[in-house]
């Protein structure tokens, strides 16, 4: 990597006067999740840094929020070495580093010799869904299956339903599984997000939820069927339903699925998403 001042190129700290609105929307399909933390972002807690050439073409974003990094980097093959990272890292924890492949392998590079070497690295499927999901799907399932929203009397079974799917699904293998957390993220989730839960002989089998929503997009996360109600159909029914209400919003739908697992992999291909890249997430 270059320095970050060489050839007229240069970093900047985002001021209020700065926007990148539109260079994000540009790239949305791709960086829903930096769109999402850009939306929702403090710029007095969570900055924001911009790379631009002698131009003042805006060329990359490194986008910091609540411990972890999202760069934004556009293709570039070559991103000059942030000036400020030093002293950033050297005040700021950082948790995690998130994005497209590309990007993460970038900023890695510059992150290693500060000190930050990734624990785990875990690679996903970015994918998208824009048209209707499969129809025949719509029907698929054990008799007596009922989606809904989730009611206030279902926090306790939906806590049971999330805490396993933090710990097969989000947390890295080293980290310890904090139950007080998983319940504020799940308040969170029915406060704030859309979510429908699958019900069998009046039992809470199976749930998912949005997790990020940007200008046009959403983001689908916490994907969950208990184990003993797997193989049913009631994964693909719950997802195909969930996304044909999104897109009823006239908004797309997003998610990254690990690539380790085939199961799921397969079944958001036959709901109808598309693969555009690799998505890496990077523990530290």
């Amino acid at each position: 990597m270059a320095d970050s001042r060489s050839q007229g190129y240069r970093w900047h700290k985002m001021k209020q006067e700065t926007n990148p609105r539109e260079f994000l929307r540009a790239r949305e399909s791709s960086y829903v999740s930096a769109c999402a933390r850009f939306l929702q972002s403090n710029t007095a807690e969570d900055p924001v840094w911009y790379w631009e050439d002698a131009e003042k073409t805006l060329l990359a974003l490194l986008i910091y929020s609540k411990g972890s990094f999202f760069p934004v980097f556009n293709g570039q093959s070559h991103i000059p070495v942030p000036h400020f990272m030093s002293h950033f890292l050297s005040t700021m924890s950082i948790y995690a580093l998130q994005g497209l492949l590309h990007d993460t392998e970038l900023l890695e590079a510059v992150m290693g010799p500060l000190g930050y070497v990734p624990v785990e690295r875990i690679d996903y499927d970015l994918m998208s869904l824009d048209q209707q999901p499969n129809p025949a799907l719509l029907t698929r399932g054990p008799p007596g299956l009922i989606l809904r929203p989730p009611k206030p009397g279902d926090m306790d079974n939906l806590f049971q339903l999330q805490s396993a799917y933090d710990q097969e699904e989000v947390l890295p293998q080293q980290a310890v599984f904090n139950p007080a957390a998983c319940r504020l993220s799940l308040e969170h989730i029915m406060d704030h997000e859309h979510i429908l839960v699958a019900e069998l002989g009046s039992r809470l089998v199976g749930k998912i939820n949005t997790s990020a929503a940007s200008f046009s997009r959403y983001q689908i996360g916490g994907v969950y069927v208990h184990p003993a109600y797997r193989g049913l159909g009631i994964a693909s029914r719950m997802g195909a339903l969930f996304i044909r209400r999104l897109l009823a919003e006239k908004k797309g739908v997003t998610l990254f699925v690990k690539k380790q697992n085939p199961f799921a992999r397969k079944l958001y291909r036959h709901i109808g998403f598309e693969t555009l890249n690799t998505y890496r997430i990077s523990y530290f």
